[in-house]
């Protein structure tokens, strides 16, 4: 595609990891099986044993140790609504397979105390070059990713137990294919729904994907794995509207509030939980509103504010310029589909309502945050000032950003 933008490769995809622990794949050439007999696999599969490794900036709060992966500390995660398990993760590096898939079977060999978790996700390059949601995979129930692709990446969320006891994983063999012919679903532009929206606050913490809280952060969490960015990246990126009009764009990087598998952005027939809710309706929204569940979240507690999202100090108060919890507008970008790029550097960006640096600020992209692109314009004629002289990119209505904000490829002229 003329248009397609190809994502820079991370040094994660290409480096050699440390202390691995499994290595190996192969072609499969017939039917294939995975470890206990489920059969998935047809003709031209392919099937490998993941490298379980500990290495690099993408991997959180876990080790390998004992000829397993396990949490690297157990002691209770601090969120906004209360202390909640620890959590860590292991992202594999992207993989090119063989051949065309949209099916990725996980049999992973686990320990699991009582009350603890290992959860093995899958995603796909789409065509426009950015990533699909993930999918949860198992062996029984296969990760079914919303387009083919040839490159999929696997990561893996281990969740402690009752007592603050690891979990452990000690070998993981995926297999992808294709699923049987469907039809897919038309094209929808992302996902815009008003939530509740409080602040995260909790300067010095950790989030679900292991970046310590700094003061003016610019990062969002939202109660599903699914639509978690690994740290600095912007993959799983949302922009928050205030009613006044001003607008941030900034990445997933926490859980919460109150739930961890409430992706309320998908569809009821997708939805992991709660699919009897209407499509952009949190289950604490319906809880602390309606009575849902008898007004309780997930964990049993009882919901005392409807919020569906939590605002990162710098995103609150400095972008959105808010005061208290409010209600917001929020895209949720990767549930639609076409050009984007990615914040460069380590500064916000500022939005304007014009393609000139004196245009009135309108909002703020954050660092690693990753926004949808319309077209570029050419720099503002001479007479007016404060034009930039590589031009603007235009990401909506009156929102333009200066060219060299973002990095993105083959943006066609407004």
């Amino acid at each position: 595609m003329a248009d397609r933008y190809s994502p820079p490769r991370r040094a994660r995809g290409t480096r050699t990891r440390a202390t691995a622990l499994v290595v190996g794949a192969a072609l499969v050439l017939g039917p294939a099986f995975v470890a206990g007999g489920t059969a998935w696999a047809v003709a031209g599969s392919e099937s490998w044993a993941a490298e379980l490794a500990v290495g690099g900036g993408d991997d959180a709060n876990v080790v390998a140790r004992d000829g397993a992966i396990r949490l690297a500390s157990t002691s209770p995660r601090t969120t906004s609504t209360g202390p909640a398990p620890a959590e860590g993760e292991l992202l594999l590096p992207p993989r090119r397979v063989a051949a065309v898939t949209d099916r990725v079977v996980a049999d992973a060999t686990t320990e699991r105390p009582a009350g603890s978790d290992v959860v093995v996700a899958v995603r796909g390059l789409r065509s426009d070059g950015s990533w699909s949601q993930w999918t949860t995979a198992t062996a029984t129930a296969p990760a079914l990713l919303p387009e083919a692709t040839l490159e999929v990446q696997v990561r893996v969320t281990l969740v402690a137990g009752t007592g603050g006891t690891s979990p452990s994983l000690r070998r993981l063999w995926l297999t992808a294919d294709r699923a049987p012919a469907a039809t897919p679903p038309p094209a929808t532009d992302a996902l815009t729904a008003r939530v509740f929206a409080t602040r995260v606050g909790l300067v010095g913490n950790r989030t679900a994907n292991g970046h310590r809280v700094v003061p003016d952060d610019r990062f969002v969490a939202l109660p599903s794995r699914r639509g978690l960015a690994a740290d600095r990246t912007g993959d799983y990126t949302v922009q928050v509207c205030t009613d006044a009009g001003r607008c941030s764009w900034a990445p997933v990087w926490d859980l919460g509030p109150w739930n961890t598998r409430d992706d309320y952005w998908s569809t009821p027939a997708t939805r992991e939980t709660y699919g009897d809710l209407p499509r952009g309706v949190p289950e604490a929204q319906a809880a602390s509103t309606g009575g849902y569940a008898g007004g309780r979240d997930g964990s049993g507690r009882r919901v005392s504010n409807p919020a569906g999202i939590d605002l990162a100090d710098g995103t609150f108060t400095d972008d959105l310029r808010l005061h208290d919890n409010s209600w917001v507008q929020v895209t949720y970008l990767w549930t639609g589909s076409g050009r984007s790029g990615t914040a460069r550097g380590a500064d916000p960006v500022t939005v304007r309502a014009t393609p000139a640096a004196d245009s009135r600020d309108v909002g703020v992209v954050a660092p690693h945050a990753r926004v949808p692109v319309q077209c570029a314009t050419t720099p503002t004629p001479s007479g007016r000032t404060g034009s930039s002289p590589t031009g603007w990119l235009r990401l909506g209505a009156d929102r333009y950003v200066p060219a060299d904000a973002l990095e993105v490829s083959d943006v066609p002229a407004c």
